[in-house]
């Protein structure tokens, strides 16, 4: 919770200072003018945002970017972006908080209908107010107004283009990964929304079931608040889809995304890069040089404006390493692995119901640090008791697991119910380990199972003279376990993907 809100601050105060800042140009003729307007969103709920207009182009019309807020963040949140928006590209673009927090009216209904239809209702505002192109819309977002922005593609045939950033396209494969609650990431969600928002009858529903423990009603919401239930709308509607995430997304991580984005035939874009929730997009989002939003940029400047500047005929997947500096693409993620690594899970016992020193690190922090300062979450793999490790062979010239690697097991257990924590570490020769990835799988209701699942999706670069390992263990602050004191036997193989 409390990174959630430092993070909300952080994007305020940048945003401000943004806002106050003269604005850059290609030419110094070309400007912005910002105004704050209270727009009538879907059952005349007022959307509160700023509206950021091109000066020094003429009477227009020009494109029209419709940017949702994060969830618990303000409409300052973009408004450095949109001013550079539309001082460069020549774009009108609203900024507004989304329904129900801060200074919009209705309250929280978890991107429900009515959140997604105040997209459609600032487009019409905007149509009717501003000198906007209503053949050249599209919607940009980070978070919860990523998620918002695919929603409203399948909605709203006026939408050309979309950008989503650090977003959701699978809301139960985000916060209940393989049968395993989410908790810290679930718990600062609807802690933000306490302090920043007024809770709709869902949401006050749902935040009450989870202090009981349960999130039946959540599942049961899940799909119609899912981008990835209507994909086919997507794909009809024909909107260009840009998706940039960070591997170590700690609220929506990158599978639930990667797997979507397959399902698209539209044109489309994935990025992916070390760092966590929010963290590679948040210094362009206050107007700063970064990757993502160039991206974005040049993504509405040839898909609203027709610039031929090369994006549609660059790789459409774009990678970098989680702790490297370099983008390398790729016709799809899958395509980005030549060869396939196996480590044999010869069968290993372990005690159950204790954590080991493996762990997933801290939400939004551990991340932060991967993306920024390329600081791993780490650990001394001989000394991960109790859990089963398994070690592969050392790599002489280094390697780049690429992908995502896919833990094949026989699980038989003393209990019923089984949490396991799957851990994927890059060893260096004294035995210290740097996180590459993890994921929760929870076993429910039988002793023995077969089980078959990914590891979050990565890209990473292994040096010269280290070895991967795999730890498993049964429990990790940030998942709600089920283990109980016992002990496990896995029986399997991890195959890794890699060039």
């Amino acid at each position: 919770m409390r990174s959630s809100r430092m993070l909300t601050l952080l994007t305020t105060v940048a945003a401000a200072g943004a806002l106050l800042a003269p604005a850059s140009s290609a030419a110094t003729s070309f400007g912005a003018d910002i105004s704050y307007q209270a727009i009538p969103g879907h059952n005349g709920a007022p959307m509160r945002g700023f509206v950021v207009t091109p000066t020094g182009r003429g009477d227009g019309p020009f494109p029209l970017l419709v940017m949702p807020a994060s969830w618990g963040a303000p409409n300052l949140e973009y408004v450095g972006a949109a001013r550079k928006l539309a001082a460069e590209s020549g774009d009108v673009v609203i900024s507004y908080t989304s329904r129900g927090f801060h200074d919009s009216g209705g309250e929280i209904d978890v991107a429900g209908p009515d959140t997604v239809n105040d997209v459609s209702r600032v487009i019409d505002w905007a149509l009717a107010n501003t000198p906007a192109d209503p053949g050249k819309i599209g919607v940009v977002g980070i978070s919860y107004g990523a998620g918002i922005g695919l929603l409203a593609a399948a909605n709203d045939n006026r939408i050309k283009a979309v950008a989503s950033m650090s977003t959701w396209a699978d809301l139960e494969a985000s916060l209940y990964p393989n049968h395993t609650v989410s908790q810290l990431s679930a718990g600062g969600l609807l802690a933000v929304a306490q302090v920043a928002g007024r809770p709709g009858p869902d949401l006050r529903r749902i935040t009450t079931e989870f202090l009981q423990g349960k999130i039946d009603y959540a599942r049961q919401l899940a799909p119609s608040r899912s981008a990835s239930t209507k994909v086919d709308k997507i794909n009809a509607k024909g909107a260009a889809i840009l998706i940039a995430n960070s591997w170590q997304d700690a609220i929506f991580p990158p599978n639930q995304a990667v797997d979507f984005y397959d399902r698209l035939r539209v044109p489309k874009r994935l990025m992916l890069q070390g760092g966590d929730h929010a963290t590679s997009e948040l210094l362009g989002a206050v107007g700063l040089s970064n990757d993502v939003w160039s991206a974005v940029t040049k993504w509405f400047d040839h898909y609203l404006n027709g610039a031929d500047n090369g994006i549609n005929r660059t790789p459409p997947v774009q990678l970098m390493s989680a702790n490297a500096g370099t983008w390398r693409g790729y016709s799809s993620l899958a395509a980005a692995a030549t060869a396939t690594d196996k480590i044999s899970l010869g069968g290993k016992t372990f005690v159950t119901g204790i954590d080991s020193i493996a762990n997933s690190g801290i939400p939004l922090l551990s991340g932060a640090l991967q993306g920024y300062l390329k600081i791993p979450t780490g650990v001394f793999v001989p000394g991960a008791v109790p859990a089963g490790v398994w070690n592969g062979p050392v790599y002489p010239n280094g390697a780049t697991v690429v992908g995502k690697p896919r833990l094949s097991a026989t699980v038989t257990s003393t209990n019923a119910d089984t949490t396991l924590m799957a851990y994927l570490y890059d060893v260096n020769p004294a035995g210290f380990g740097s996180l590459i990835t993890h994921t929760p799988y929870t076993i429910r209701g039988t002793k023995t199972a077969t089980i078959d699942f990914p590891l979050e999706s990565i890209s990473w670069d292994v040096p010269a003279g280290h070895h991967l390992a795999l730890v498993v263990d049964s429990a990790d602050l940030r998942y709600a376990g089920e283990s109980k004191p016992g002990t496990v036997k896995i029986v399997g193989s991890l195959s890794i993907p890699r060039r």
